[in-house]
């Protein structure tokens, strides 16, 4: 089943005094485009994080945030490590003094700065990076929930767009037949009308006219757009990273209607034309949601 581009999930894991909270979102893109949001003590693990993201999403723009803090002692209970407030304080005076701010430092702003510069500082990371990897999967598999659960809903309107296109193209194919026919009825009428001088011109000239007529049957195309409806209808069911060639099935049958509505000499024709691909615009809005 196709999966949507956009989503939002998180992951929580305790590990010892230390809590451990991922949260993912993503948006659409037409490549796998991703950014993070770390602390210090997990820039060096970029690489890995980004390897563990690949192996679960194809497509997308990833925003990826870890916030590592210390149980019973961060900023949402207003109490903190002593050493690493200290630490806090003192960088928020010099930056403070730098820029030339004035003011006193409040305690929302230290404990604000404590929290996202030093408060996983003191957690081992190499020993908790199972812990780490841990919380990065429950976010990217809640993430993914939402995806698959949107991408089913996606499907949906998308098959109901394609079943209109299908019941269009028959009727397409239906009043084809009889509107080459009332073609080369009509020139042929025109063109005895000014030949009529002419006695022997039955067999020569109706091969002509069939000939001419014939250039604007619109058979093929039909048939041609049969086919990639059904294709379509299959990449929704089974294809991984479906949204490309469900863009690329579209551009097809766009450029299969437009042969359609170029040839057409019927009117009706070529209103069921612009209605497919009224439809065909819709899907492809669509389908820039799709992985």
């Amino acid at each position: 089943m196709v999966s949507s581009m956009t989503g939002y999930g998180k992951g929580i894991v305790e590990a010892g005094e230390f809590s451990i909270e991922v949260e993912a979102k993503s948006l659409n893109n037409r490549f796998l485009d991703i950014s993070f949001r770390l602390p210090k003590s997990l820039t060096n693990k970029e690489f890995e994080l980004r390897e563990q993201i690949k192996k679960k999403i194809k497509r997308g723009k990833i925003f990826l945030s870890v916030n590592i803090s210390k149980n019973g002692n961060n900023n949402r209970n207003g109490q903190s490590d002593i050493s690493s407030l200290l630490r806090a304080l003192a960088a928020l005076k010099i930056f403070k003094k730098a820029a030339k701010i004035r003011g006193k430092i409040t305690l929302s702003e230290l404990f604000a700065f404590q929290s996202s510069n030093y408060a996983d500082s003191l957690m081992d990371i190499e020993k908790d990076w199972k812990h780490i990897e841990k919380a990065v999967n429950l976010a990217l598999d809640d993430l993914e929930t939402m995806r698959s659960k949107e991408g089913a809903e996606l499907s949906k309107d998308l098959k109901s767009r394609v079943g209109i296109i299908n019941d269009t193209v028959k009727l397409i194919e239906a009043q084809s037949g009889n509107s080459i026919k009332d073609y080369f009825t009509k020139i042929k009428n025109r063109a005895e009308e000014l030949i009529n001088e002419f006695k022997d011109f039955n067999d020569r000239l109706e091969m002509e006219l069939a000939m001419l007529a014939e250039k604007y049957d619109v058979t093929e195309e039909c048939v041609r757009l049969n086919s990639h409806i059904k294709m379509f209808l299959d990449t929704l069911e089974g294809s991984e990273e479906a949204g490309r060639k469900l863009n690329f099935i579209c551009q097809e049958m766009n450029r299969e209607v437009n042969t359609i509505n170029s040839k057409s000499v019927s009117t009706d024709i070529s209103h069921h034309g612009i209605l497919i691909k009224e439809e065909l615009e819709k899907i492809r809005e669509q389908i820039q949601n799709i992985e």
